[in-house]
């Protein structure tokens, strides 16, 4: 008897567990939505880059920053230059979490990518540092 109600019991939180993914399921369009919002994704085919961040939260976050033109292009520039220096050196460094620093950014100085390019990768950094809590 014991084993026929714990077979019972195990069957029965089996079967709830799998109702729930069901529900989780049908609520998989809203999230995925959610996440295709918190994605940016910039491409210039002329000079072959693109910038695509998937953080959920930045587009929220990214209203709150000053405008394109508070900082200027030299600015986000320089900034860029060494966020991506420092970030790049974690990545190779087991010293750092590979969960944050997950690959390499290839932003190559000589190029000049534009404002909204340098504005987003800037507010990105500045985004992952408060987020995170990392100094870079």
């Amino acid at each position: 008897m014991k084993l026929l109600l714990t077979l019972l019991g195990l069957s029965l939180a089996l079967y709830s567990c799998e109702s729930g993914k069901s529900t989780i399921k049908g609520n998989s369009d809203s999230s995925s939505q959610i996440v295709k919002n918190d994605t940016i994704h910039i491409a210039n085919d002329e000079l072959e880059y693109e910038i695509l961040i998937i953080e959920p939260g930045f587009n929220s976050w990214l209203i709150t920053q000053p405008p394109r033109s508070y900082n200027g292009i030299s600015y986000l520039e320089n900034k860029n230059r060494l966020f991506v220096y420092e970030y790049n050196r974690r990545v190779t460094n087991f010293g750092f979490s590979k969960r944050l620093y997950t690959q390499e950014i290839d932003y190559d100085p000589s190029i000049h990518y534009g404002l909204e390019v340098n504005y987003l990768l800037y507010n990105y950094f500045k985004y992952f540092e408060y987020r995170y809590k990392q100094k870079l």
